[in-house]
């Protein structure tokens, strides 16, 4: 008997294979992107030489997050909890308080002539704050407009905020505008 020799497999197609593999999972798999905060930036400033109008203390909401992650609401510590609620007693001063925000009637779609608060939330941190604290603030005062926005649509118009459609959805921004001031971070807590 005699030696056989051993068949060669035909690895001239490999290249092709493996280069078809490869493209068909750089086109079927998703990258996965970042997304940021979500928050409109006021428009640019017209350079003029006047200095802009001063706004009334009562109408400025000012919380403050030092280097150890503690808050300082309108110079008092409070706790993160309750934040949410200062700060929808603040928009919406349903009492007039004279200590809050004051307010302008305007004309809104849907609901007539209502008065709207002036009031800004001023937001100001320390750079050594944790990035996790600073978000879970941002996410109080973003849920106090919400919660406010949801219980007017749910009086005015019997649905959740965001089963409007969008003018009344619309509509309610104006009663509710979201005014967060966000300034620069400083170094108060010396870390």
């Amino acid at each position: 008997m005699g030696k056989r020799d051993i068949q060669e497999v035909n690895a001239g197609s490999m290249a092709d294979i493996a280069f078809l593999l490869l493209i068909f999972f750089l086109v079927t798999t998703t990258m996965d992107t970042d997304s940021g905060l979500s928050r409109m930036l006021p428009p640019p400033v017209p350079k003029t030489e006047e200095t802009p109008p001063p706004i009334k203390e009562r109408n400025v909401f000012e919380v403050l997050i030092n280097a150890q992650n503690r808050l300082l609401v309108e110079k008092e510590p409070m706790d993160l909890s309750q934040l949410r609620e200062a700060a929808k007693e603040f928009i919406e001063n349903p009492m007039d308080d004279p200590s809050l925000p004051e307010k302008e009637e305007i004309e809104v779609e849907y609901f007539g002539i209502v008065p709207v608060s002036k009031g800004v939330i001023s937001l100001q941190n320390d750079r050594g704050t944790q990035y996790q604290m600073y978000l879970s603030v941002q996410n109080e005062l973003a849920a106090a407009y919400n919660e406010l926005r949801n219980e007017l649509a749910q009086r005015k118009f019997g649905k959740k905020f965001d089963e409007l459609d969008d003018d009344k959805k619309e509509a309610i921004r104006d009663i509710y505008p979201q005014r967060i001031s966000e300034a620069e971070p400083k170094n108060i807590g010396g870390k």
